[in-house]
């Protein structure tokens, strides 16, 4: 029986992919975003134990809505990659029963061994869309923002698109961190050489998430940021998407 370590199960989602949508959160993340809304999914091998047949008992029952709307399932996090093999089951026994699957991924544990990319592309098989959240362009400034740098993260969005699996880049704009013109147009130049991009989004920064900080006796980094206004919104999708 092939398991999985779930933070929470949001039912009917809306902004994760297409349609409504059956949202897994995973636990785990080796990323530790500034701006993150879910600090309480980072820590590795906790969580609740749920199986793959758990999980597809329950959503069998919000699959008219799925198939009324064009949505499915999407498997978040946390870093859904941390645990390929079980959601290359829950993908697996998704297709089985018709459901279209996206995976929701910073590419923050991609890497280019072989046993990695093995696994990696047999769960690809299984997999209609991936929602790539792509946090800096530059390399420095990712490590200051996430704690790692850029590199291999860079190189799994060139990997998605040379496999031409369709994506969806999402950005978050935050005041004084990412939202400068310079590093807005190296990130669409970037963007603009993948040739498997569906849709752009831009993700306002927000601070909803301080709360899990607060409980988790973590001091939140950004306190002192606001979000963006809708023009930056607007100039930052406009930069993002010039090269497409």
């Amino acid at each position: 029986m092939v398991t999985g370590n779930i933070h929470s199960i949001e039912t009917c989602g809306t902004v994760d992919g297409p349609g409504i949508r059956y949202i897994v959160f995973t636990q785990g993340c080796q990323l530790r975003c500034q701006y993150c809304h879910n600090a309480d999914t980072w820590e590795i091998g906790t969580g609740k134990t749920m199986s793959v047949d758990e999980i597809i008992q329950d959503v069998q029952s919000y699959i008219p809505f799925m198939e009324a709307s064009g949505g499915g399932i999407t498997v978040s996090g946390g870093e859904p990659l941390l645990q390929i093999p079980f959601v290359t089951e829950l993908f697996k026994a998704c297709k089985e029963i018709g459901i279209h699957t996206t995976i929701d991924s910073s590419g923050g544990c991609f890497s280019e061994k072989p046993a990695f990319l093995e696994q990696f592309d047999e769960l690809l098989s299984y997999t209609d869309l991936i929602l790539v959240d792509l946090k800096h362009i530059d390399r420095d400034q990712h490590k200051r923002l996430t704690g790692k740098h850029n590199d291999h993260i860079l190189k799994f969005a060139q990997y998605l698109s040379d496999k031409q699996i369709p994506v969806w880049i999402r950005h978050v704009l935050v005041p004084g961190v990412t939202d400068f013109n310079d590093y807005l147009d190296r990130l669409g130049k970037f963007i603009g050489t993948l040739k498997n991009v569906q849709k752009v989004e831009v993700l306002p920064y927000h601070k909803l998430g301080v709360y899990k900080w607060e409980a988790l006796g973590l001091k939140y980094p950004l306190q002192d940021t606001d979000p963006p206004s809708e023009e930056r919104v607007q100039n930052a999708y406009e930069r993002l998407t010039s090269y497409l």
